[in-house]
This record gives C-alpha cells, sequence and structure tokens, in this order.
C-alpha cells in the first residue's frame, strides 16, 4: 500500500489507539492490513513528527503534536524543546539535555532534522541527549537558544 496511505491510517490509529511501542504500532498496522517492518513503523513515526506524551502508570504513548499538525525542523524542534526538556548543561564542546522520560530521542531527531550548523551531531538514550558541538566557541550559544526557546 501507498505511504501516505499508511501514514493516514497511524494517524487514526494513535487517535483511538493507546500505542506504546513501535512494534504495538506495527501489529495494529497489521489487523488494519498493512504488512510493515519496525524500521518502516520508525521512518513513518519520524516523517509524521509523532512525539511520546506521559501515559498512565509511568508509560508514554505516541500522539500527534500540539494542534494536530506534524511540524518540521525548527517549528517542531521548539515545540519539542517546550515540552520535553527539563534541564541545560554544558562542558567544553558537549551540550548536556535532560528530558522528560521517553523523549530524549524525539528531541535528537528534531535537532538533527533542524540542522543547527553549530551542531556536528546528537546522542540521545531515554532522558538524555549529549550535543557535540563545533566550534567549541559556539557551545554558550547553542545552550542559549535551548534556553530562549524553554523559557529557562
Amino acid at each position: 500500500m501507498i505511504k501516505s496511505v499508511r501514514q493516514k491510517k497511524i494517524i487514526d490509529i494513535i487517535s483511538s489507539h493507546t500505542i506504546e511501542t513501535q512494534e504495538q504500532m506495527a501489529a495494529a498496522l497489521g489487523l488494519a492490513g498493512f504488512a510493515v517492518t519496525q524500521a518502516t513503523v520508525s521512518r513513518d513515526i519520524k516523517d509524521l513528527g509523532l512525539i511520546k506524551i506521559p501515559g498512565v502508570k509511568n508509560t508514554s504513548i505516541y500522539a500527534l503534536p500540539a494542534g494536530g499538525s506534524t511540524p518540521s525542523g525548527e517549528a517542531r524542534l521548539k515545540r519539542l524543546i517546550i515540552e520535553s526538556v527539563r534541564k541545560i548543561d554544558f562542558s567544553e564542546n558537549i551540550v548536556v539535555v535532560k528530558t522528560i522520560p521517553g523523549h530524549a530521542q524525539g528531541v535528537a531527531g528534531a535537532m538533527d532534522q533542524a540542522q543547527w550548523s553549530e551542531v556536528i551531531g546528537t546522542v540521545a538514550g531515554d532522558d538524555t541527549i549529549l550535543i557535540v558541538v563545533k566550534p567549541k566557541s559556539a557551545v554558550e550559544d547553542v545552550v542559549r537558544r535551548f534556553r530562549e526557546i524553554s523559557g529557562g
């Protein structure tokens, strides 16, 4: 089936079901007649700009961004920073960003997509992102941008 049809179905699924993992999404798509791999689901989630929001009992579920749109680039990054970032610090040429649990990879992916010229790479875990900045002198500019966006 066509990618756009599948992605529309993903939006329908997350609007009517609680989906915590990509495997659950693949299973739900399978029940709807879409044979997909986890890698395909992962790409679709990224393309759609889906985010994870707190669910019940310390879980995270997939959702559309606020307003139901799927922003890209800088707009998506700003929204994710506002919604997810809790703390920012730096040392030398590395910025460390703490997020709500389960949100670090989404923020890092949005950073990669926004392509800040000073950022040469990101590495994300569950709630922590390491951002490598070049040149080293630009690290405070990156931290300032984060703080201006997050209001902190």
